[in-house]
């Protein structure tokens, strides 16, 4: 983790005053970082049967797809409203400026599936909460939820569903 952490760039007051936005694109134009960061992703899910991996727009898709690569899942784009083809299921959650919504394709998980919903930081977790309503309502057998890192300050696991199964590979 190490080196990862090492690739990863602060960015001071982004998106706003105050804000140290940690820039993971750094370390995924590594070709070591992003080898690493697929090695240890699939290790934490290898032996847990996941046959989906829901990855949340924009970044949460880089991950996501890596981390259904390494397991031999299907990859399950959760985006912005009016950006998937065909029939959605949304869900709309509060923001700290209003309200937003992510949806995904109505035949996107079956109750058959073991999913893992994947985004690059847990900050303050409403985003990911709302995925993770959005995937419970298909009713699969088993949801995984998981960062590539987690701002603890922040507290982002208290508004995510206690009976949620939660890992990050790094924790600042």
């Amino acid at each position: 983790m190490e080196y990862i952490k090492s690739k990863i760039r602060d960015v001071v007051d982004f998106p706003t005053k105050g804000v140290i936005f940690k820039d993971l694109t750094t370390a995924f134009k590594d070709p070591r970082a992003l080898h690493i960061i697929g090695w240890d992703l699939s290790q934490l899910y290898r032996d847990k049967g996941v046959t989906k991996v829901v990855g949340i727009e924009s970044r949460g898709f880089i991950g996501g797809s890596i981390l259904a690569f390494e397991l031999g899942a299907g990859f399950v784009p959760a985006r912005k409203p009016g950006k998937l083809p065909s029939d959605t299921v949304s869900v709309s959650y509060a923001k700290e400026y209003g309200t937003d919504t992510i949806e995904i394709h109505r035949d996107a998980i079956t109750e058959d599936d073991i999913v893992v919903i994947h985004d690059d930081v847990l900050a303050t977790g409403g985003t990911m909460a709302a995925a993770y309503n959005l995937v419970k309502s298909f009713n699969p057998k088993k949801i995984y939820i998981n960062f590539l890192i987690e701002i603890s300050v922040l507290e982002g696991r208290k508004n995510l569903p206690a009976d949620a199964d939660v890992t990050s590979l790094i924790v600042y």
